[in-house]
């Protein structure tokens, strides 16, 4: 299998400190074997179009068992069994608390598609350049 997709559940932190339940799958290819993705559908966003967060598989590694991440996208454990991401964007701010158990199975079976250490990285900047110039 070279691409998993994982339903998971999340719990929206509001600005009023209320939880609001919100779906979304998690992702990941042996096509782009660095990233994750994090699929929300339009009911969940803020401008109401459906919104797909790609970050490092490493940050999400990292995020389950300490605060990680710089910029758009941070991780970080909120006790024992949960983990929250926070995502930025020109729209606000979105804190979302998963299950850590949920985004540790996920994990592992990113694990089993592509081993840590084994991604094909001349493959993914390669990509990345063709796509980039357009094959010029």
């Amino acid at each position: 299998m070279d691409t998993i997709e994982q339903p998971a559940h999340a719990r929206l932190i509001t600005a009023e400190d209320r939880e609001l339940p919100v779906s979304a799958t998690l992702r990941y290819s042996a096509a782009d074997p660095l990233a994750v993705f994090v699929d929300f559908p339009a009911e969940a966003a803020l401008d109401g179009e459906e919104v797909t967060w790609t970050f490092a598989r490493t940050l999400l590694d990292q995020g389950l068992r300490t605060p990680a991440g710089h910029g758009d996208v941070q991780i970080w454990p909120c006790g024992r069994t949960r983990t929250v991401l926070e995502f930025h964007s020109p729209h606000g701010l979105a804190l979302l608390q998963f299950q850590a158990s949920t985004l540790r199975r996920f994990l592992v079976r990113t694990h089993e598609v592509v081993a840590p250490g084994q991604e094909d990285v001349a493959g993914v900047v390669e990509r990345g350049l063709s796509a980039l110039f357009g094959g010029v």
